[in-house]
């Protein structure tokens, strides 16, 4: 299906353009009544995840509300584990839930993995081509997963966590184990991703959300080198953006992946990112989500400033996912702004 509005991809296939694409991370969520509707109907979060039609109706919701130039599938990063044979439960105001955890390499021994694994989301798959009837070609419709690491993280520490030490300790406890299980991660990923290609999604996202519990080189140690093999498989076949939320320390490192797109957190200045990616690298982010908070001239000033500070090969984008608070006024204030700016 032909795109009617295909700004992303060409941004991220090196096309010059007029503008920056705009979407918003977690832009199908509780910042929209809809949404809040669909989900007072259901039992819980899981459900909404795993049914076909309602994913389709959340995606799309942010088209029609925001005018933004993506819809970026709902779904959820734990979908994967529980796919390899570790189911999780969504805990309200407490969040995810592993009754059973990795422990050991038996552990590790029994979960399924790769395209076994991969082909048992078909809910997922479904939700892709509902949604893809939904867009009628208005946006690209982008697919995710989470990183090795994040998933590995809430395999072994079993829920969210400040520091992730239990799961840190098997990093240095028992490296050859960390990586026995990373390597299964990221096979199933890889085929997952695929599988969305297949299904139509025209561009992915890999979501490295707990990069900031690490150092540099623990980090290049046990989260690069399987990134590296999500990108070269799916590069070929689609635009691949890498969002490491808090991995700073690793820019290099991350650049020299060769993803189509770098997504980057707040905490770091557009100038330090191209000194180190070159004007080329396609950049993505990093607006401070709390700025939504302020008044319309303060979100308007700061939206220009940001494609001021990317410069051209930039996808604006916030530093991390809408808070569910936000005005939602002040959302529709900061893609208006962008979609306005012109390089």
């Amino acid at each position: 299906m032909e795109l009617k509005n295909d700004l992303l991809v060409r941004v991220l296939e090196g096309q010059e353009v007029e503008r920056p694409p705009v979407w918003l991370m977690r832009q199908a969520g509780r910042i929209l009544p809809e949404y809040r509707k669909v989900r007072e109907s259901l039992s819980g979060f899981i459900e909404l995840v795993q049914s076909p039609d309602l994913v389709a109706e959340v995606t799309v919701q942010p088209v029609d509300a925001l005018g933004v130039d993506a819809a970026i599938l709902f779904s959820d990063i734990l979908v994967i584990p529980e796919a390899m044979g570790l189911p999780y439960e969504m805990v309200e105001s407490r969040g995810p839930y592993f009754p059973r955890t990795i422990e050991n390499k038996q552990d590790v021994d029994q979960l399924s993995s790769g395209k076994p694994a991969a082909e048992n989301l078909s809910y997922v798959y479904e939700g892709i081509e509902k949604t893809l009837n939904k867009l009628d070609g208005r946006v690209p419709l982008i697919g995710f997963a989470g990183a090795p690491f994040t998933l590995y993280c809430y395999m072994v520490e079993g829920k969210g966590s400040k520091t992730f030490s239990k799961a840190k300790k098997m990093l240095y406890a028992d490296p050859q184990l960390a990586h026995h299980l990373l390597q299964k991660i990221t096979d199933t990923i890889i085929q997952y991703l695929l599988l969305k290609v297949k299904a139509g999604v025209q561009v992915v996202q890999v979501f490295d959300s707990w990069a900031g519990v690490l150092d540099s080189s623990t980090y290049d140690t046990f989260c690069i080198p399987y990134l590296k093999q999500i990108s070269d498989a799916l590069s070929p076949v689609c635009p691949v953006i890498l969002f490491p939320k808090g991995a700073w320390f690793s820019l290099p490192a991350l650049h020299q992946i060769g993803s189509s797109g770098l997504g980057i957190d707040w905490s770091i200045d557009p100038a330090y990112v191209r000194s180190i990616t070159g004007a080329e690298k396609v950049l993505q982010g990093n607006l401070d989500p709390c700025i939504l908070y302020a008044q319309e001239e303060v979100i308007r000033e700061k939206a220009r400033q940001l494609c001021d500070g990317f410069g051209r090969n930039h996808i604006a984008n916030l530093g991390h996912g809408v808070y569910p608070d936000t005005p939602l006024d002040n959302v529709k204030i900061f893609v208006d702004e962008v979609k306005k700016y012109r390089y």
